[in-house]
Parts: C-alpha cells; sequence; structure tokens
C-alpha cells in the first residue's frame, strides 16, 4: 500500500493529513502551491454571464436543499462550501477546505475532520464544529430533500469534540463515506433564525464560498458577487479560482429565445445537448467571423447515460417482457442519421466508456459476486451474454425487432383488437411522454413506431416546475434522465436503484425498482474496498440491471459542444482530465484585460 495512504490511516493521536483518497491515490502532496489546472497568477476582475446548463424557467427559494420548489442556478458551488473539495484531475480524491485535516480511524468506522481556524461565513462569524452538525442534522432531517439520507445512510451519527473538531462516525467499513461527509455544504446555525428547515425559502443564505447574493430579477437573472473578504483566497485549493467579480445567470423560456439571445450578445457563454441546434442554429456572420466561438471539449469523464426511464409503479410496465418490447421499437439509427448529424453514441449500459461497464458473459470476477445470489436471479443472468441494444436502422431490421416486441407483448398478455393493443380486461396500451425541454421531434418518431404494435403515444409538454412536482410523485409513465458518468459510482446509487428510495417521494429512483438482488449488488458497491473489487460489483450490478430492461437507452456524446464569445476571456493552459464544462469555466477562466 502506498505511503500516502499510511498518512491517512494513522494512531487516533496524530494529525497532519490534508486529503483523503478513496483508493490511496493522492497527486498532490502537503504543502502544495496550487492544482496544475489553474493559473494561479490569474487576475481577479470583471464578470461573465451564462445561462443554466439544465432548463429551468424561474427560481423561488435560496436554499437548495429543500424537495419542493426551484433553487437559483449556480448557488451550491458558488455560495456554500464543504469541509473537503474535490480536484479535476482526480476523480477520488479530496483535500481540506474548511478542514485543515482529516483522520480515518484505523477501523474505517469514524473520520475526524479539524476546521481551519480561518474560515469564515459570509456573515463574519466563524466557522465551527456546531456548525457542521447543525448542518449535518439538517439534511438528514425529513425537512430536507430524501437523496441526503439515502446517500448517509451508512453514517451513525456526527460529534463536537472540541471547538472546531467534528466526528464522523459510521455504521460499517466504507472508503467511501469520508468522501461523501467530507464534501456535505455547510452552512451557518445562525441561517433562517431558527425556522424549520423547509421553511428557509427566501433568506439568504449565511455560507462561506467565494460569493455571495447580489443583484436578481426573478425568473430573468442571478447574479452572484465575489467576496473581498473570502476568507480562503490564499489556501492552495483556492489560488487561481473564482476569479471573476461577478457571475450571472439568465434565465429564458425557449430555446429558440436564448439561442437569438446569446447571438444578439446578451450573455456570454452556453453550452448546447441538442446536435440539430448545434448544427444548424450556431451558424452565421458571427460565428464565421470569429466572434462567436464554437468549439467541442474531449474529456476523459465516464460516458453519461441517458434513456428513457420506464415507471415500474404502472402495472402494465411490470413485465419485463414488455419493458423489452418497448425497447425493440426505437430506431436510434434512423433517428441519429436523420435527425442528430450522426453526433451521438447508442447508450449500452449504466456504465457507458468506463471499466465498470459489463460486456459478453460474465467473467470470473463478476461471477464471485453473482453467484451468491443465483436464487434470486435469473438465469440468463449467468448463460446469456447482457443485453445490448436493439440495432434498427433499415426497414428491414427494424420490421424484424417490430416482429420480436410483438411476440414480447403477447406473451405479456397484451394483443391487437378492436385498433388497438390490449390487454385482457381489454384496456388500451397507452404510453405518456413528459417534456419540458421540447424534444417532441424526438419523441414522435418513436411512437410512430410503438403506434405499429398498437400502442398510442401522448406527448405532454409542461413547465418543467409542474413536471418536476409529478416526478417528485412517481406519477409518469416515460421520462428521459441524463446522469453524467462517474469515475468511482458509490452510494449515490442506493437512491437511484435502493428499495427503500422508491417508495420516498423525491428520490432518485424513477424506475420504481424494488429487487433485494439490486439491493445486494448496490451495498457491495459501496462497501467496495479496492478499485478492483469496486468494477467488479459495478459490472455485476450493470448486468442484472440491463436483464431487468428497466430504460429505453437512448445516446451520449463523448464532448461537450460550447460556444463563448471571443475576445472577453483567457483559460488555463492546462485542461483538467474530468471535469464538468460550466464548472471549468466559472472556476477557472479570467475576464481578458
Amino acid at each position: 500500500m502506498r505511503l500516502l495512504l499510511l498518512l491517512l490511516v494513522f494512531a487516533t493521536e496524530a494529525w497532519g493529513a490534508h486529503a483523503y483518497s478513496q483508493f490511496g491515490d493522492i497527486k498532490y502532496p502537503a504543502g502544495f502551491k496550487h492544482f496544475e489546472w489553474v493559473n494561479p497568477d490569474a487576475p481577479k476582475g470583471g464578470e461573465i454571464e451564462l445561462v443554466p446548463p439544465l432548463r429551468i424557467t424561474n427560481f423561488d427559494k435560496f436554499n437548495p436543499f429543500t424537495l419542493k420548489g426551484t433553487s437559483a442556478p449556480g448557488l451550491g458551488a458558488l455560495v456554500f462550501e464543504s469541509l473537503l473539495t474535490a480536484t479535476m484531475d482526480e476523480p477520488t480524491t479530496e483535500y481540506g477546505l474548511l478542514a485543515e485535516d482529516v483522520e480515518v480511524a484505523k477501523d474505517k468506522l469514524s473520520v475526524v475532520f479539524r476546521l481551519n481556524p480561518a474560515a469564515r461565513f459570509n456573515d463574519g462569524s466563524p466557522v465551527m464544529a456546531a456548525d457542521v452538525k447543525h448542518s449535518f442534522d439538517m439534511l438528514l432531517s425529513k425537512q430536507a430533500a430524501p437523496q441526503y439520507r439515502v446517500l448517509l445512510s451508512d453514517v451513525k451519527g456526527v460529534s463536537v469534540i472540541g471547538p472546531r473538531t467534528v466526528r464522523f462516525d459510521f455504521k460499517r467499513p466504507n472508503a467511501e463515506l469520508p468522501l461523501l461527509v467530507g464534501g456535505l455544504p455547510v452552512f451557518s446555525r445562525k441561517w433562517g433564525a431558527g425556522k424549520p428547515f423547509d421553511q428557509i425559502i427566501m433568506e439568504l443564505p449565511i455560507a462561506s464560498g467565494p460569493y455571495k447574493v447580489g443583484r436578481m430579477n426573478f425568473g430573468r437573472d442571478i447574479t452572484y458577487e465575489r467576496r473581498d473578504d473570502y476568507w480562503a483566497k490564499e489556501l492552495p485549493v483556492r489560488r487561481g479560482v473564482y476569479n471573476f467579480d461577478r457571475i450571472t445567470y439568465k434565465i429564458y423560456k425557449d430555446n429558440t429565445a436564448q439561442t437569438e439571445a446569446f447571438k444578439a450578445g446578451e450573455f456570454d457563454y452556453l453550452r448546447t445537448f441538442s446536435a440539430r441546434e448545434w448544427a444548424r442554429t450556431y451558424v452565421g456572420k458571427k460565428f464565421d467571423s470569429g466572434e462567436l466561438i464554437k468549439t467541442e471539449w474531449t474529456y476523459k469523464n465516464a460516458g453519461d447515460f441517458q434513456g428513457f426511464l420506464i415507471n415500474t409503479r404502472r402495472e402494465k410496465f411490470k413485465d419485463p417482457r414488455v419493458r423489452e418490447a418497448l425497447g425493440l421499437a426505437f430506431d436510434f439509427e434512423w433517428m441519429n442519421r436523420q435527425l442528430m448529424y450522426n453526433s451521438y453514441i447508442r447508450v449500452r449500459g449504466f456504465f457507458n466508456n468506463s471499466d465498470f461497464e459489463s460486456k459478453g458473459l460474465p467473467g470470473p470476477d463478476e461471477l464471485k459476486v453473482l453467484e451468491p445470489l443465483r436464487k434470486q436471479l435469473p438465469q440468463k443472468v449467468f448463460k446469456e451474454e447482457v443485453p445490448l441494444a436493439p440495432v434498427n436502422g433499415t426497414p428491414e431490421a427494424l420490421r424484424d425487432n417490430l416482429r420480436k416486441a410483438r411476440d414480447l407483448l403477447a406473451a405479456a398478455g397484451w394483443t391487437y383488437r378492436d385498433g388497438a393493443l390490449r390487454n385482457a380486461k381489454g384496456e388500451p396500451f397507452t404510453v405518456e411522454y413528459l417534456d419540458s425541454s421540447g424534444a417532441e421531434r424526438l419523441v414522435i418518431p418513436y411512437f410512430q413506431q410503438l403506434a405499429k404494435l398498437g400502442i398510442e403515444g401522448q406527448y405532454r409538454r409542461a413547465d418543467f416546475a409542474l413536471i418536476q412536482k409529478r416526478l417528485d410523485v412517481f406519477d409518469f409513465d416515460l421520462f428521459t434522465v441524463r446522469v453524467p458518468g462517474r469515475e468511482a459510482p458509490g452510494a449515490e446509487l442506493l437512491d437511484r436503484w435502493g428499495s427503500e428510495s422508491a417508495d420516498t417521494e423525491g428520490s432518485g429512483n424513477l424506475i420504481g425498482i424494488k429487487d433485494p438482488a439490486v439491493d445486494a449488488l448496490v451495498n457491495h458497491v459501496v462497501a467496495s474496498r479496492a478499485r478492483p473489487e469496486l468494477v467488479a460489483n459495478l459490472r455485476a450490478l450493470d448486468r442484472v440491471l440491463r436483464h431487468g430492461y428497466y430504460v429505453v437507452p437512448q445516446w451520449f456524446s463523448n464532448t461537450y459542444r460550447v460556444s463563448y464569445r471571443s475576445g472577453k476571456f483567457e483559460q488555463p493552459q492546462v485542461m483538467p482530465q474530468y471535469y464538468q464544462a460550466e464548472d471549468w469555466v466559472i472556476s477557472t477562466w479570467w475576464r481578458k484585460r
């Protein structure tokens, strides 16, 4: 085991670890000056104006940790901080921020953080251990969004053991838990003046981040102002970052208005997820002249997952043969060629373009994980190759797949009669799709193929806030979700696929998976002690989920499509390996002088 890991697991009386790594790999030694992917001498000043990466049409609260309402874009990253902070060139390592020391117990059942005495909230008050405990207690209360309770279900509790020293105790050894608790947002006990946490809505956060909320127009824009008194600006993890004096997010009602506003100079940067817009809308004199830069950034992140999630709480979707049939009718190849300029890669599983993607028949490492669950799993998991998304793209291939889909539906009790596909009760098969992003041109061709099976597709477009309310109570048939790839998936999978979260309103388990075998596999993932073990556990999980046909796989891209105004900004010479486009822009770019 590497020496650096030994620095993290030392005697109880020892202090001094400046970082924690899930698997023992720490790139930057104690006393390092700055991260490699920043310019430590970047000048401060100026502003950048951009749009939220995910479509919202309004915001109505300044508390991003509760379920109801929509919080202001950028709030979590710019205003709040945590005990540890991640780096964009190491996927499973975090370095001290609010905490100057981190100590993991030898038995891995606790972690102690000692706070930096210089840490201050934006009201000037010091960050104390009691604030850390208060933040943890609020986030795990029923007044907060349920994801925190699931994510931190293995945390037994938190104790204040000194004015600036706090200990988290764990229910079981878990190498990821110090990263999870170290990454929790910390806020002042004074925020909300004692109100119930879900009643803290419009009160401006009392937090320690580099920015504070400035000017705002509800429904239109919000500006964050860089704090002159920011306590951490000379820390190694903060040198060269957050260089803009002001960061403004602008909100537009639809894509057309947003695109035209960008061309007119109303904001500086955006990322688009639409290949059609990229090819046909981001063109013209301003792009030709170089006034607007249009480029694609590569990255080494694991591939995103994106697909139609199927709500298995609905009786019509409970049979996996029905769900498999829905996937057979999806003609990705035609869509990619005709509508998306061959810009996308087909999603194969839940961990695309990563070591965690299951392939072929299960290997010895997967079998070691799967064998104890043999009685709970269908035998095809062991005997058949992992399912791949069907290949269409030609009339012949599509006809063959539609015939397979028809036979699967018939075997599940759905037959065509009286002008529709019906079950034994005579009820017609309908599928409703909820949309707030204008994806009709991609959904309708899919519904046209479903219609050939006798399935009626119903397209419903509404404001995202209304759709979110329906998703929170699982009132939907199909809904598209994109999940960014992670280099070390872990406890977040409990929320996404765990049985406990299936009945928790507002959880990430939109599919409604309640499967003891999946629960066991997710728990194996969470308990992984080394990367090879994590790889085997995730491959086994990917295999089992794919055999369940819980989604209709869509597509992903291995580049970020971004556009920005030229001549206004500069960027570091070194580009990080693992990053999200917007995070890199707002944290490391600076205004050109």
